[in-house]
């Protein structure tokens, strides 16, 4: 089992690159990272059962100078089968955000 996750920049049209990124558990820190040129974290192994992804997203646009409404954007989701690959993206832009469960 494992997850990875990329940010899409939707006002620039390119991948969020440098945006901190944690996996909590029950309160617990799981993994941190950071991602890369291409937007991407990859290779975590949460376990089965309730996890959130939470992402810098204040961080990121104030090292752009841009205004932004999110400081971060959480995102909860339940790891059901611990044998799938689970992805989670995130579409970001300064006022707004969307998420799915990628493939």
């Amino acid at each position: 089992m494992s997850l990875s996750t990329h940010i899409l920049d939707a006002a620039l049209g390119r991948p969020a690159a440098g945006v901190a990124v944690r996996l909590e558990r029950a309160g617990t820190v799981l993994a941190e990272g950071v991602t890369d040129a291409d937007g991407r974290i990859g290779g975590w192994v949460p376990g089965a059962g309730a996890h959130r992804l939470v992402f810098d997203t204040g961080g990121y646009f104030a090292a752009r100078a841009v205004d932004a409404f999110y400081p971060e954007v959480a995102i909860d989701f339940t790891v059901t089968d611990p044998g799938e690959h689970y992805h989670v993206p995130l579409l970001l832009s300064p006022f707004a955000y969307s998420t799915y469960r990628g493939s």
